[in-house]
């Protein structure tokens, strides 16, 4: 047979790549263009895991009503021993006070009229279980009947949600994704009856756990203590940081002050590991011997027999990326000195070089050592990176209250400008300072 020819080779694949395929029943599908339906199925799916990620993230325990109410018991310290519980039990006040929030939409209506005109009692700990019943402490979700009755859990928006006191202080409409900076969460744990199990875990005693939630204050947390149990820092300071915003994340790579992972890796971590929900996770990094605690206790590795969080990541992942970084209030900030401070935040502050518009973080690794941004690198080595993530600055205002970076340790936006003017020699005379703060209250 005569050998063909590389040119006439090359003619026959041109012809077959040219020539119109025969149009049958197996592959008409595939020659049709995406149709009008579909895209309305994507509308459709995309409405759907919406609804469903809001559900998830306002009301979804993820079991985790089995440590706090199963094991701690705090339900009933919440509901007193007139109720079945234990001690005075914690009225509405009480709870308002230690920063718990009450979504007024939610508050029954004849509830709602008797706060109002002063009929029902603010003080009475029977109001606060007409509240839980209602479903309308943020966050908390108790079983006062059915099945796993009496019990109770809590939900995302425990920490990461607020309501605008459109009611009353502490009372309102809700503000999904916002932290609630007001959140005593250590005071509100130290209510529990029992918590020899957060003792055993950490391998010391209750007087010594009460010890340390008493040393968190309002807006802050420890996600890291049950992982290597530090509870302080050097200098003596509790190692908690402050409540974290859920808002402006599209977009965003590393979910924390520390790195760790994406949105939903992070979800999947609290959902197994600070709520002690009923789940699957994996993450071999926390078999390291510095996270001894969470080696100990193999959070790395769990795999609970009734699975009630990762069939819910992905609407939770969903719903949290679609919620907005929130504009600041209308007169909150100066509009000119903002315009001047934008120039000076793209220019001479450098402060773009990292929190690159308009996400404001790093697309991509966003991670810096201890040293590249002038502090200390404690927090830092409790995480697998060991590094800081560069904190998308959109909704900056919310944030404030409680202080910046990881710990709160400035107190404000001058004490921020002043650290970085220092840090990296940038010479900011003190009006161009009181630009820059202007533009970030802008963001």
């Amino acid at each position: 047979m005569k050998a063909i020819g590389f040119r006439s080779l090359l003619l026959v694949f041109a012809v077959v790549a040219c020539k119109t395929p025969e149009r049958t029943p197996e592959n008409a599908a595939l020659q049709k263009a995406p149709t009008a339906s579909y895209q309305d199925e994507i509308a459709q799916h995309a409405k759907e895991m919406l609804a469903k990620g809001r559900d998830v993230f306002r009301d979804d325990t993820f079991g985790s009503e089995e440590f706090w109410g199963g094991k701690l018991r705090l339900h009933e310290a919440i509901i007193g021993e007139k109720r079945g519980g234990v001690g005075p039990g914690v009225s509405p006040k009480t709870a308002l006070a230690v920063g718990l929030k009450v979504d007024a939409e939610r508050v029954p209506a004849a509830v709602a009229e008797g706060i109002k005109n002063g009929t029902v009692s603010l003080d009475d700990p029977a109001n606060t279980v007409a509240l839980l019943k209602a479903n309308a402490v943020v966050g908390v979700k108790a079983f006062l009947e059915g099945p796993k009755a009496p019990s109770m859990g809590i939900t995302c928006a425990f920490c990461h949600s607020t309501v605008d006191d459109s009611f009353a202080k502490g009372i309102g409409r809700r503000l999904d994704g916002w932290p609630n900076r007001d959140l005593n969460v250590g005071a509100i744990a130290s209510l529990a009856p029992n918590l020899k199990p957060m003792a055993d875990l950490l391998g010391v005693d209750e007087a010594t756990v009460r010890k340390v939630l008493a040393s968190w204050g309002p807006g802050k947390f420890d996600a890291e203590l049950n992982l290597d149990g530090k509870a302080f820092r050097p200098d003596g300071k509790s190692a908690a940081t402050l409540l974290p915003a859920a808002f402006g994340l599209a977009g965003v790579n590393l979910h924390t002050y520390t790195g760790w992972g994406s949105v939903t890796y992070w979800n999947a971590y609290v959902a197994n590991n600070e709520m002690y929900g009923q789940g699957t996770f994996f993450d071999p990094r926390l078999d390291d011997k510095k996270f001894p605690v969470a080696a100990r206790a193999r959070f790395g590795h769990k795999q609970a027999p009734d699975d009630q969080v990762t069939s819910k990541l992905a609407a939770l992942q969903f719903y949290q990326l679609a919620i907005p970084a929130p504009t600041p209030p209308e007169g909150s900030y100066d509009k000119a000195a903002a315009n001047r401070g934008q120039q000076l935040f793209e220019g001479k502050a450098r402060c773009a070089t990292c929190h690159v518009p308009p996400l404001y973080t790093e697309p991509g690794w966003g991670m810096h050592t201890a040293e590249e941004i002038g502090i200390d690198d404690f927090q830092a080595k409790r995480s697998p990176d060991g590094r800081y993530r560069t904190t998308p600055l959109r909704g900056l205002f919310v944030r404030a209250k409680g202080g910046f970076y990881h710990d709160g340790r400035f107190a404000d936006y001058q004490a921020v400008l002043g650290h970085y003017d220092a840090t990296f020699k940038l010479g900011l005379t003190a009006p161009e300072k009181a630009d820059l703060e202007e533009f970030l209250k802008s963001l």
